[in-house]
C-alpha cells in the first residue's frame, strides 16, 4: 500500500513510469475480474482500458479510502456492469479466462478440476449479478465485505 502511494505520488507529479508500474502491477488481476464477471474478453479488454484512462485523468483529485487495488477493482466492477447495461455479454468458457491452470496436472486432477471449475461457473451463473460482483471482487480483489460494501453503497449484512 505504500509503494502505491509512494507511485500514485510520483504519477501526479508527472511520472509517466509510474501509471505504466501500477498498470503493469494490477493489470492481471483487473482483467481477469473483468473478464470473470463479464464473461466476455473483448468487453473486459475495454472496460480495464476505460479505467485506466479514467484513472490517469482523474488522479490528481483522487483520495483514496481504501487500498488502490480496491479502488482499480471497484471501478473495473462498475465499468463492467456499465458495459453489461449497453450490450449483451457473450459467454467465453472458464479456462479461456485464465481461471484454470493445468500446466503438468494429472488426467485424473484435470478432469477432476474441469467438472469441479463447469459446477462452480454454473452455480456461480445462476446467483444475481451484484452477489456475483461481490464473491468475485473478495475472492480476486481481496477486498473485504466491508470495502465491498461501502464501494456500493450498501449495509454491510445485506
Amino acid at each position: 500500500m505504500l509503494e502505491d502511494k509512494m507511485l500514485l505520488w510520483k504519477f501526479r507529479r508527472g511520472s509517466s513510469d509510474a501509471l505504466r508500474s501500477i498498470y503493469e502491477k494490477y493489470k492481471n488481476d483487473l482483467l481477469g475480474l473483468a473478464i470473470a464477471l463479464s464473461h466476455d474478453r473483448t468487453a473486459a479488454e475495454d472496460a480495464l482500458q476505460d479505467v485506466f484512462v479514467s484513472f490517469a485523468q482523474r488522479a490528481d483529485k483522487l483520495h483514496l479510502k481504501t487500498s488502490l487495488k480496491s479502488y482499480l477493482s471497484t471501478c473495473i466492477a462498475n465499468k463492467v456492469r456499465d458495459i453489461k447495461r449497453k450490450k449483451s455479454i457473450q459467454t467465453v468458457e472458464l479456462d479461456q479466462a485464465g481461471q484454470i491452470s493445468s500446466d503438468g496436472d494429472q488426467p485424473d486432477t484435470l478432469a477432476m478440476s474441469a467438472e469441479q471449475s463447469a459446477q462452480i461457473e454454473h452455480a456461480m451463473a445462476q446467483l444475481p449479478y451484484d452477489q456475483r460482483e461481490v464473491i468475485f471482487l473478495h475472492l480476486h480483489s481481496g477486498m473485504k465485505f466491508r470495502e465491498i460494501a461501502e464501494s456500493q453503497n450498501v449495509l454491510l449484512n445485506t
